[in-house]
């Protein structure tokens, strides 16, 4: 979202501002004699700690987003369906820039549990996060048509990034992450290795045999399966022949990051629409697996963020939001293993493709830009009816 497993636990990231607290020390040491004291750690002073904005941000906004900030604790919860390590690189450089926010409690959940927990606790008044990330567009769709969920919000950066950065309304792009497929290239030959699903299935009716129980897909009864999966054949309805050929001789996992392990593992070889811890699994097995963008079609899933009604620090949450839609942010981003989308920020060096670099390699013919629309109960029916009648064929 790893990515998307649906874990319950949460898991805190606190980055403490060491640099800046032996300074506030130093200072409170030295100012003993004057019978002055200054606390350091979860006390420490920032209310004239400097910070830089951009031109373009509003006249007040130091006052009534930054000021007000510093006066919520130094906390903020993030509900999420991403993963730690993805995290890491955005929370560091956003402490490095407002460092009296020194705990970030960030929760892996799945997809759908993300906005389970917040409707459970808005139901009974007791929001505890201040920011949702998630990339299952379909739950997006609904949770926004719901009164009390989404905190009307217009970021400064909106201006500053392209048109579809804003998903929904105050609903904005985290990033923007292709859907790959992913083989292991110690168990196909060059030959076998597909460039697209409908190749894959091209390769699958020659061979039936050779990719009996050897292929995973995402299990489309999941937010994000169903999101990707359905955007894919509503781009080429014809998509649903591929599918026919490859789907008889699958088996489905509920998070990318149980199929990277199991094609890494061997357990598969192929492996398609996945999500974006695979595009870092080349990186990190030496080359044994192989991701690649369908040329017949890679959806792009923008991660949805939003800030919600009744957060407990809806300032930090405020300025978080603006600054992971900055350049500074999106570096961020980039560096976490996310697909950045903000012009002019570049792909990190040994790091995945930004949004730039994916249309540049498939063409933006064959990107398809997932829509956040909601689907009816009855057509999430017929969809996931139609691919298990496939499948158990």
């Amino acid at each position: 979202m790893t990515h998307e497993q649906g874990d319950l636990r949460g898991n805190t990231t606190s980055l403490r501002r060491e640099r800046a607290r032996r300074r506030i020390c130093a200072v409170a040491a030295a100012a003993l004699t004057a019978g002055a004291l200054t606390a350091c750690g979860a006390g420490e002073d920032y209310s004239s700690y400097p910070v830089t904005l951009p031109d373009y941000y509003p006249g007040d906004y130091a006052t009534t987003v930054v000021d007000a900030s510093k006066n919520e604790g130094g906390a903020l919860t993030i509900y999420s369906s991403t993963d730690q390590q993805s995290w890491a690189p955005i929370f560091k450089a956003f402490q490095n820039k407002y460092p009296w926010v020194d705990s970030i409690n960030a929760t892996n959940l799945d997809s759908d549990e993300v906005f389970q927990r917040v409707l459970s606790e808005q139901a009974i008044g007791q929001t505890s996060a201040d920011v949702i990330v998630t990339g299952a567009a379909d739950a997006w769709a609904d949770f926004v048509e719901r009164p009390g969920t989404v905190a009307p919000y217009r970021s400064p950066e909106k201006d500053h990034l392209p048109d579809f950065a804003e998903v929904l309304p105050s609903v904005y792009s985290m990033s923007v992450d292709p859907i790959s497929i992913i083989y292991n290239t110690a168990l196909l030959d060059e030959d076998e290795r597909p460039t697209g699903i409908a190749d894959l299935a091209e390769k699958v009716k020659a061979d039936p045999e050779r990719f009996d129980g050897a292929v995973t897909v995402r299990n489309p009864k999941g937010a994000f399966g169903f999101t990707v999966t359905r955007a894919f054949v509503d781009n080429d309805p014809a998509a649903w022949d591929a599918l026919a050929e490859i789907l008889p001789y699958s088996k489905n996992e509920t998070s990318t990051g149980s199929q990277v392990e199991k094609v890494t593992a061997g357990e598969y070889s192929v492996g398609f629409f996945m999500g974006s811890p695979a595009l870092t699994a080349e990186q990190r097995t030496g080359g044994l697996i192989k991701a690649v963008f369908p040329d017949d079609g890679t959806p792009l899933l923008r991660r949805g963020m939003s800030m919600l009604q009744g957060a407990p620090h809806p300032a930090t949450a405020k300025l978080f939001t603006d600054f992971v839609l900055s350049a500074e942010g999106q570096a961020a981003v980039a560096e976490g293993g996310l697909a950045a989308y903000r012009d002019g920020v570049q792909r990190v060096d040994g790091g995945v493709p930004t949004y730039r670099d994916v249309v540049q390699e498939v063409g933006e013919e064959n990107t398809i830009l997932i829509p956040y629309t909601k689907a009816s109960d009855e057509d999430i029916e017929r969809f996931t009816d139609r691919w298990s009648s496939l499948q158990a064929g």
